[in-house]
């Protein structure tokens, strides 16, 4: 069980609504995630508490809900915190860089509470896990390492059949990979009342003419981003991805393919004696 050493916030606005919201982290000895939103009986970050995936990863209950919950999902599974409360006064967690950069420097600031001797669990799967839908696949593998591919094809230049394994030498870039979206549809999308607090530091714009709206941080950036959304995706099964001994490829896939086969996951982990 991992936590933090100190209470810590953070202030800043949605991706979706632009409204502001001030995220107080607490240490805990639950052993559980939990998302207390606007005082709120709380709920825990689980796959099956995961109540639409349309935009965004949203989690709650019959009260509350918090959205945009992904990419602080993806902090927690590399900072390797299991056990925290989370209380929200709002109900987007704030997008911050549109990146998981800000969390994992947000938990280090605060210190990171790892039990003396406590080893790490390792699972791998008892069987393939599988998602097959048209051009869409997800496919885990039991294996003796973690591997990772994404494989994307948008209609950019630049990304257009692209791959990117996740490493130990890419970690960093794709924590910091911003979320992206096509330019063209920003209006559209606003209009119908969503993506209120995009900007061109949280955002990384697709245009029409093969560039972005800003220089990439890295590489293949928004396949990156990929990455880190489905690491924070599995992260809900209870079982930290970084901690698997599989293959995991995957095919022009997003947030509900992810929920969807992290589902059928989380009843085939099996813990490595």
């Amino acid at each position: 069980m991992t936590t933090i050493l100190k209470e810590i916030e953070i202030t800043g606005n949605g991706l979706m609504k632009n409204k502001p919201c001030t995220v107080k982290f607490c240490p805990s000895k639950s052993g559980e995630i939990r998302y207390y939103v606007k005082g709120n009986e709380y709920f825990t970050a689980s796959v099956d508490n995961v109540i639409a995936t349309d935009h965004c990863v949203v989690l709650g209950n019959k009260k509350s809900k918090a959205m945009l919950t992904e990419h602080l999902s993806a902090a927690m599974a590399f900072c390797g915190i299991d056990s925290i409360d989370i209380h929200m006064s709002e109900e987007e967690v704030p997008a911050l860089d549109g990146s998981s950069k800000q969390w994992v420097e947000l938990f280090k600031k605060a210190g990171i509470e790892k039990h003396l001797f406590q080893k790490t669990d390792y699972y791998t799967v008892s069987e393939p896990v599988y998602y097959l839908n048209g051009k869409t696949s997800l496919v885990i593998l039991p294996d003796k390492d973690l591997y990772i591919s994404y494989a994307v094809n948008y209609d950019h230049p630049e990304l257009t059949r692209r791959w990117v394994a996740y490493n130990q030498k890419n970690q960093d870039e794709i924590i910091q990979a911003r979320t992206f979206g096509f330019y063209r549809d920003l209006k559209k999308f606003q209009m119908l009342g969503f993506a209120q607090g995009v900007t061109l530091e949280n955002t990384l714009g697709l245009k029409d003419d093969g560039t972005f709206t800003s220089d990439l941080r890295s590489d293949l950036e928004p396949v990156k981003h990929k990455i880190l959304d489905l690491i924070g995706d599995l992260y809900l099964t209870g079982v930290n991805p970084l901690n698997l001994k599989c293959q995991i490829l995957v095919k022009e896939a997003g947030h509900a393919v992810h929920i969807k086969t992290a589902k059928i996951l989380k009843d085939k982990l099996i813990k490595i004696k």
